[in-house]
Protein backbone atom coordinates (compact mmCIF):
# COMPACT_ATOMS: atom_id res chain seq x y z
CA UNK A 1 0.00 0.00 0.00
CA UNK A 2 1.03 3.54 -0.90
CA UNK A 3 2.79 5.06 2.29
CA UNK A 4 2.46 9.00 1.04
CA UNK A 5 -0.22 11.44 -0.50
CA UNK A 6 1.03 11.56 -4.36
CA UNK A 7 3.82 14.29 -5.20
CA UNK A 8 1.93 16.36 -7.37
CA UNK A 9 -0.41 16.87 -4.48
CA UNK A 10 2.81 18.03 -1.97
CA UNK A 11 3.76 19.80 -4.37
CA UNK A 12 0.66 22.17 -4.94
CA UNK A 13 0.05 22.72 -1.26
CA UNK A 14 3.63 24.19 -0.48
CA UNK A 15 3.13 26.79 -2.87
CA UNK A 16 4.09 30.15 -0.80
CA UNK A 17 1.41 32.89 -1.21
CA UNK A 18 3.46 35.27 -0.64
CA UNK A 19 3.84 38.25 -3.00
CA UNK A 20 2.06 36.48 -5.62
CA UNK A 21 1.89 37.82 -9.38
CA UNK A 22 -0.79 38.05 -11.44
CA UNK A 23 0.21 34.89 -13.29
CA UNK A 24 1.27 33.44 -9.69
CA UNK A 25 -2.09 33.40 -9.01
CA UNK A 26 -3.42 32.56 -12.54
CA UNK A 27 -1.24 29.19 -12.60
CA UNK A 28 -2.43 28.62 -8.77
CA UNK A 29 -6.00 27.96 -10.08
CA UNK A 30 -4.82 25.55 -12.88
CA UNK A 31 -2.98 24.22 -10.02
CA UNK A 32 -5.75 23.16 -7.80
CA UNK A 33 -6.64 20.65 -10.24
CA UNK A 34 -5.55 17.11 -10.29
CA UNK A 35 -6.58 13.18 -10.04
CA UNK A 36 -7.78 13.61 -6.97
CA UNK A 37 -9.71 16.67 -7.92
CA UNK A 38 -10.60 16.91 -11.70
CA UNK A 39 -13.83 18.77 -10.60
CA UNK A 40 -14.11 21.54 -8.06
CA UNK A 41 -16.66 24.28 -6.68
CA UNK A 42 -15.42 28.07 -7.02
CA UNK A 43 -15.40 27.76 -3.50
CA UNK A 44 -12.83 24.96 -3.75
CA UNK A 45 -10.67 26.42 -5.82
CA UNK A 46 -10.35 29.63 -3.74
CA UNK A 47 -9.30 27.52 -0.55
CA UNK A 48 -7.09 24.81 -2.89
CA UNK A 49 -5.46 27.72 -4.63
CA UNK A 50 -5.21 30.25 -1.67
CA UNK A 51 -7.19 32.85 -3.49
CA UNK A 52 -10.16 35.25 -1.98
CA UNK A 53 -13.26 34.17 -3.33
CA UNK A 54 -13.31 37.64 -5.13
CA UNK A 55 -10.00 37.00 -6.85
CA UNK A 56 -10.96 33.22 -7.32
CA UNK A 57 -14.34 34.27 -9.47
CA UNK A 58 -12.67 36.38 -11.81
CA UNK A 59 -9.58 34.67 -12.47
CA UNK A 60 -11.93 31.23 -13.13
CA UNK A 61 -13.98 33.56 -15.17
CA UNK A 62 -11.42 34.50 -17.28
CA UNK A 63 -10.14 30.91 -18.03
CA UNK A 64 -13.55 29.46 -18.73
CA UNK A 65 -13.89 32.36 -21.18
CA UNK A 66 -10.73 30.98 -22.92
CA UNK A 67 -11.85 27.56 -22.50
CA UNK A 68 -9.17 26.77 -19.86
CA UNK A 69 -11.83 25.53 -18.10
CA UNK A 70 -15.44 24.85 -18.33
CA UNK A 71 -18.59 24.67 -16.14
CA UNK A 72 -21.05 21.65 -15.94
CA UNK A 73 -24.73 21.26 -15.12
CA UNK A 74 -23.67 21.21 -11.50
CA UNK A 75 -21.58 24.59 -11.12
CA UNK A 76 -18.49 22.71 -11.22
CA UNK A 77 -15.25 23.61 -12.78
CA UNK A 78 -13.06 21.38 -14.74
CA UNK A 79 -10.13 21.54 -17.11
CA UNK A 80 -10.98 22.79 -20.56
CA UNK A 81 -10.41 21.20 -24.27
CA UNK A 82 -8.20 24.65 -25.02
CA UNK A 83 -5.79 23.21 -22.33
CA UNK A 84 -5.58 19.73 -24.24
CA UNK A 85 -5.14 21.28 -27.31
CA UNK A 86 -2.10 23.23 -25.74
CA UNK A 87 -0.90 20.37 -24.41
CA UNK A 88 -0.98 18.30 -27.87
CA UNK A 89 1.69 20.60 -28.75
CA UNK A 90 4.22 19.31 -26.38
CA UNK A 91 7.23 17.59 -28.07
CA UNK A 92 7.38 15.32 -25.05
CA UNK A 93 3.73 14.69 -25.17
CA UNK A 94 1.61 13.52 -28.06
CA UNK A 95 4.12 13.67 -30.62
CA UNK A 96 6.45 11.22 -28.36
CA UNK A 97 2.84 9.38 -27.55
CA UNK A 98 2.16 8.93 -31.52
CA UNK A 99 6.25 8.11 -32.39
CA UNK A 100 6.43 5.24 -29.09
CA UNK A 101 2.78 4.13 -29.39
CA UNK A 102 3.30 0.71 -32.41
CA UNK A 103 6.74 -0.31 -30.04
CA UNK A 104 4.46 0.03 -26.78
CA UNK A 105 1.81 -2.27 -28.57
CA UNK A 106 4.68 -5.22 -29.58
CA UNK A 107 5.65 -4.90 -25.84
CA UNK A 108 2.55 -5.23 -24.70
CA UNK A 109 1.56 -8.23 -26.85
CA UNK A 110 4.83 -9.86 -25.93
CA UNK A 111 3.75 -9.95 -22.79
CA UNK A 112 0.41 -9.01 -21.77
CA UNK A 113 1.15 -6.80 -18.53
CA UNK A 114 1.05 -3.03 -17.88
CA UNK A 115 3.10 -0.87 -20.50
CA UNK A 116 4.40 2.22 -19.42
CA UNK A 117 6.00 5.33 -20.97
CA UNK A 118 7.55 8.45 -18.96
CA UNK A 119 9.48 11.41 -19.18
CA UNK A 120 11.15 13.13 -16.55
CA UNK A 121 10.09 16.89 -15.23
CA UNK A 122 12.31 17.59 -12.42
CA UNK A 123 12.44 15.81 -9.63
CA UNK A 124 9.61 13.67 -11.23
CA UNK A 125 8.67 11.46 -13.70
CA UNK A 126 5.67 11.95 -15.64
CA UNK A 127 3.53 9.04 -17.18
CA UNK A 128 2.55 9.99 -20.60
CA UNK A 129 1.09 6.52 -21.92
CA UNK A 130 -0.04 3.27 -19.98
CA UNK A 131 -1.17 0.13 -21.44
CA UNK A 132 -3.19 -1.67 -18.94
CA UNK A 133 -2.50 -5.69 -19.18
CA UNK A 134 -5.77 -7.69 -19.00
CA UNK A 135 -4.42 -9.84 -16.27
CA UNK A 136 -1.62 -7.79 -14.91
CA UNK A 137 -0.76 -6.82 -11.34
CA UNK A 138 -2.67 -3.92 -10.41
CA UNK A 139 -0.72 -0.25 -9.95
CA UNK A 140 -0.89 2.94 -8.65
CA UNK A 141 -0.32 4.95 -12.52
CA UNK A 142 -2.12 6.57 -14.78
CA UNK A 143 -1.52 9.05 -17.98
CA UNK A 144 -0.27 12.13 -16.45
CA UNK A 145 0.83 10.50 -12.71
CA UNK A 146 3.65 11.57 -10.99
CA UNK A 147 6.21 9.61 -8.51
CA UNK A 148 9.83 10.82 -7.57
CA UNK A 149 12.63 9.22 -10.26
CA UNK A 150 13.95 6.90 -7.03
CA UNK A 151 10.92 5.17 -6.95
CA UNK A 152 10.18 3.53 -10.19
CA UNK A 153 11.81 1.74 -12.80
CA UNK A 154 11.29 4.13 -15.30
CA UNK A 155 12.35 6.90 -12.98
CA UNK A 156 15.78 5.26 -12.39
CA UNK A 157 15.95 4.64 -16.06
CA UNK A 158 15.98 8.58 -16.65
CA UNK A 159 17.96 9.46 -13.57
CA UNK A 160 21.05 7.20 -14.57
CA UNK A 161 21.64 9.42 -17.61
CA UNK A 162 21.46 12.65 -15.98
CA UNK A 163 24.13 14.87 -15.36
CA UNK A 164 26.32 13.63 -12.29
CA UNK A 165 25.76 17.01 -10.75
CA UNK A 166 21.57 16.97 -10.84
CA UNK A 167 22.18 12.68 -9.39
CA UNK A 168 24.45 14.11 -6.58
CA UNK A 169 21.68 16.84 -5.65
CA UNK A 170 18.73 13.99 -6.11
CA UNK A 171 20.41 10.88 -3.82
CA UNK A 172 21.19 13.91 -1.31
CA UNK A 173 17.62 15.23 -1.06
CA UNK A 174 14.93 13.19 0.85
CA UNK A 175 13.68 9.78 -0.74
CA UNK A 176 10.49 9.50 0.22
CA UNK A 177 9.54 5.66 1.28
CA UNK A 178 6.63 3.97 -0.53
CA UNK A 179 7.05 0.48 0.75
CA UNK A 180 9.90 -0.80 3.54
CA UNK A 181 11.32 -1.69 -0.03
CA UNK A 182 11.82 1.24 -1.43
CA UNK A 183 15.74 2.97 -1.72
CA UNK A 184 15.73 5.73 0.58
CA UNK A 185 19.53 5.07 1.29
CA UNK A 186 21.83 7.86 -1.02
CA UNK A 187 24.46 4.96 -0.94
CA UNK A 188 22.14 2.22 -2.52
CA UNK A 189 20.55 4.35 -4.89
CA UNK A 190 24.25 5.59 -6.49
CA UNK A 191 24.88 1.86 -6.91
CA UNK A 192 21.42 1.24 -8.44
CA UNK A 193 22.30 4.34 -10.78
CA UNK A 194 25.52 2.48 -11.58
CA UNK A 195 24.05 -0.53 -12.51
CA UNK A 196 21.32 0.63 -15.00
CA UNK A 197 24.28 2.38 -16.81
CA UNK A 198 26.23 -0.86 -16.81
CA UNK A 199 23.55 -2.90 -17.85
CA UNK A 200 21.15 -0.65 -19.91
CA UNK A 201 18.18 -1.32 -17.76
CA UNK A 202 16.88 -0.38 -14.60
CA UNK A 203 14.54 -3.79 -12.33
CA UNK A 204 12.63 -1.59 -9.77
CA UNK A 205 11.48 -4.31 -7.37
CA UNK A 206 8.16 -3.72 -4.99
CA UNK A 207 9.44 -0.22 -4.54
CA UNK A 208 6.06 1.97 -5.39
CA UNK A 209 3.98 -1.22 -4.26
CA UNK A 210 5.10 -4.93 -2.63
CA UNK A 211 3.71 -6.77 -5.40
CA UNK A 212 5.19 -5.34 -8.51
CA UNK A 213 8.10 -5.32 -10.40
CA UNK A 214 9.15 -3.45 -13.32
CA UNK A 215 11.92 -3.36 -15.82
CA UNK A 216 12.57 -0.06 -17.43
CA UNK A 217 14.50 0.95 -20.56
CA UNK A 218 15.86 4.47 -21.69
CA UNK A 219 14.46 6.09 -25.08
CA UNK A 220 16.87 8.40 -26.69
CA UNK A 221 16.54 11.33 -29.39
CA UNK A 222 17.65 11.94 -32.92
CA UNK A 223 21.03 13.59 -31.07
CA UNK A 224 21.55 10.65 -28.47
CA UNK A 225 19.97 12.58 -25.24
CA UNK A 226 17.97 10.57 -23.67
CA UNK A 227 14.25 11.93 -23.74
CA UNK A 228 12.00 9.34 -21.99
CA UNK A 229 11.89 5.81 -20.69
CA UNK A 230 9.64 2.57 -21.45
CA UNK A 231 8.67 0.16 -19.00
CA UNK A 232 7.07 -3.39 -18.08
CA UNK A 233 5.61 -4.27 -14.55
CA UNK A 234 4.89 -7.92 -13.63
CA UNK A 235 3.69 -9.18 -10.56
CA UNK A 236 7.22 -9.76 -8.50
CA UNK A 237 5.95 -13.15 -7.39
CA UNK A 238 6.83 -14.86 -10.53
CA UNK A 239 8.65 -12.51 -12.49
CA UNK A 240 11.11 -13.56 -15.56
CA UNK A 241 13.60 -10.65 -15.38
CA UNK A 242 15.94 -12.12 -18.33
CA UNK A 243 12.81 -13.02 -20.30
CA UNK A 244 11.77 -9.38 -20.09
CA UNK A 245 15.22 -7.07 -20.67
CA UNK A 246 15.39 -8.06 -24.31
CA UNK A 247 11.38 -7.05 -25.08
CA UNK A 248 12.30 -4.27 -22.87
CA UNK A 249 15.39 -3.11 -24.53
CA UNK A 250 14.20 -3.89 -28.11
CA UNK A 251 10.79 -1.72 -27.75
CA UNK A 252 13.15 1.17 -25.99
CA UNK A 253 15.63 0.73 -29.61
CA UNK A 254 12.30 1.07 -31.53
CA UNK A 255 10.64 4.08 -30.03
CA UNK A 256 14.36 5.56 -30.44
CA UNK A 257 14.94 4.95 -34.18
CA UNK A 258 11.12 6.51 -34.33
CA UNK A 259 12.43 9.09 -32.92
CA UNK A 260 15.38 9.59 -35.28
CA UNK A 261 18.25 8.00 -33.31
CA UNK A 262 20.95 6.14 -35.06
CA UNK A 263 23.57 4.86 -32.55
CA UNK A 264 26.32 4.76 -35.92
CA UNK A 265 25.73 8.38 -36.06
CA UNK A 266 25.44 9.66 -31.83
CA UNK A 267 27.65 9.53 -29.32
CA UNK A 268 24.96 8.36 -27.53
CA UNK A 269 25.81 4.38 -26.11
CA UNK A 270 23.96 1.85 -27.36
CA UNK A 271 20.67 1.01 -25.67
Amino acid sequence: MLATVPPNERRRTGMTVAARTAPDRLLSVLAAFDHGHPALALSDISRRAGLSLTTAHRLVGALTAWGALERDAEGRYHVGLRLWELAALAPRGLALRQAALPYLEDLYEATHENVQLAVRDGAEVVYIEWLSGRSAVGVHIRVGARWPLHATGVGLALLAHEPSGFQRDYCAGPLAAFTPYTITDPVRLRGSLAEVRRTGVAVSSRQVTDDALSVAAAVRGAAGQVVAAVSVVVPEADAQVPALVPAVRLAARGISRALGWRPERTAGPPL
